[in-house]
């Protein structure tokens, strides 16, 4: 990288951090540090919301799917408005008027201690597998244009959103969202342009070259057969719907966010406004997949072998070679501006449940100068076990592939759970409780059946959500009618 690149991305970095840690407050509050005082326009939030969505793995791992296979990724996409519907009608009313900042406090009133446990835990082993995943495609572009050691630049980029994390609290946080939200599209739209002007003979080079690639249509959207092994197009979609509802109606990230803006009209526009935003712009992260494909393809430029053997890779390697001095050092910052958003969000969110569900639980007596204190250790903490995890997914073929796994065992099927505790008909908290330990069970045989040979089908590991969701929801309605008819 030439000087000026560096300049534009130590200049960029530096200045996030800065402007994190420029809403630190002496005397600020747990509830300043966790709502943003309930203080901010639908707009940003709504930016927060989407820049959270498009972490590392969106801008890293989308091109990557594209380059090596197809857009059967992109069908995820397709899933959210229908979540983002019911976050605005629903989740969003639910939760302001609900009297916690803790998305599982409700869980307690339902069913006992042992569920807001259960549900709190399964989201924090979640957000610490997200936060290892995007700090590794966070180092990689480093590690390729200086050769700088990767575990070295986890620690370094690590610390520096840790810093403005725990020091500016959500308000922070989501502002700084916002801004590299913006930072992310620009470059992404750069780097598009680029590439499709780049073609021999033009920017339909790259539609045809990418359609009738031997190994298949690289535009494709999967099978639409109905194979249960396989990434289809349906279980593709039919995880992205599970997973997206339980974005949107438990997952801590969005709740706060739905605390933090000024009014219930400001919220319900924040969970449509991310949401939508994120469909066209996932689109443009599979295109430039696909672009690059036919870059390569075309013989614009020479692409090593070990570099085509790591699609993960190619997009970097691209930002290296491909690129004029300048924009380099602007691309790596939208790399880093969607990798920061959502890391810092995850520390955030991830110290407020460890606050709300298990310190003021459990340690009743504790004044409010303890509990900001609880939430600056706790992101400190959350932060080194994300550095810990990304350190482990070095040898990971594929990002997003590890990524949507875990995120789909870890979520433990809390999303059933939710959905007993919605349910008009009062569900006892023995069935809810026999229907966690059936979800469990389910979760448990489609995450290992493979892994260990076991008899039986063995189904893709996307549908450990969709399954384990389903078996604890139907366990658990289902022996509460069987014990009212006895």
């Amino acid at each position: 990288m030439q000087t000026i690149d560096i300049i534009i991305f130590i200049v960029f970095t530096l200045g996030v951090v800065a402007f994190g840690c420029s809403f630190y407050r002496k005397g600020s509050s747990a509830h300043e540090f966790t709502q943003a005082g309930r203080s901010l326009p639908g707009w940003v939030v709504g930016m927060s919301i989407f820049a959270t969505y498009v972490s590392s793995i969106s801008y890293i791992g989308y091109p990557g799917k594209a380059f090596a296979s197809n857009w059967n990724a992109f069908v995820f996409s397709l899933s959210i408005p229908v979540a983002s519907y019911f976050a605005a009608k629903y989740f969003v009313p639910f939760y302001r008027h609900g009297g916690s900042v803790s998305a599982y406090s409700f869980l307690e009133e339902k069913f006992g201690r042992w569920a807001r446990f259960y549900a709190s835990a399964c989201y924090l082993l979640t957000q610490i597998a997200r936060m290892g995943s995007i700090l590794y495609l966070l180092a990689m572009p480093m590690h390729i244009l200086m050769g700088w050691d990767m575990p070295t630049i986890i620690i370094a980029t690590s610390v520096a959103i840790i810093l403005y994390s725990m020091l500016g609290g959500l308000k922070a946080v989501i502002w700084a969202d916002a801004i590299q939200g913006f930072i992310l599209i620009g470059g992404a739209l750069l780097c598009l342009g680029i590439l499709m002007f780049s073609m021999p003979e033009g920017p339909g080079q790259v539609f045809e070259l990418a359609a009738n690639a031997p190994d298949g249509n690289k535009f494709s959207l999967g099978s639409f057969g109905s194979s249960l092994t396989e990434s289809t197009f349906w279980v593709c979609l039919v995880y992205g719907i599970f997973i997206n509802l339980q974005n949107y109606g438990i997952d801590q990230n969005y709740v706060q966010r739905y605390h933090a803006a000024k009014t219930d009209k400001d919220a319900r526009f924040s969970a449509l406004f991310g949401g939508y935003l994120f469909i066209p712009v996932s689109a443009l992260f599979f295109l430039i997949g696909s672009a690059l494909y036919s870059y390569y393809t075309a013989g614009v430029a020479p692409l090593p072998a070990e570099i085509q053997a790591k699609p993960d890779y190619v997009f970097p390697y691209f930002i290296v070679n491909g690129l004029p001095v300048g924009l380099r050092g602007l691309l790596i910052a939208s790399i880093f501006a969607a990798g920061m958003s959502t890391v810092s969000t995850s520390v955030t969110s991830a110290a407020t449940v460890i606050l709300t569900d298990y310190v003021k639980p459990l340690a009743r007596n504790t004044t409010e100068r303890h509990h900001v204190f609880v939430l600056r250790l706790s992101s400190a903490v959350v932060g080194v076990l994300g550095i810990i995890v990304a350190i482990l997914m070095l040898g990971v073929k594929s990002i997003i592939d590890a990524w949507w796994i875990l995120s789909s065992i870890f979520s433990g099927g809390m999303l059933g759970l939710f959905l007993l505790g919605i349910m008009p008909r009062r569900i006892g908290r023995l069935p809810a409780l026999i229907g966690c330990l059936a979800g469990i069970v389910v979760i448990a045989w489609i995450s290992l059946a493979g892994v260990w040979n076991l008899p039986g089908p063995h189904l893709h590991e996307y549908l450990a959500i969709v399954l384990g969701t389903t078996a604890i929801f139907l366990t658990g309605f289902l022996f509460t009618i069987a014990v009212k008819k006895a």
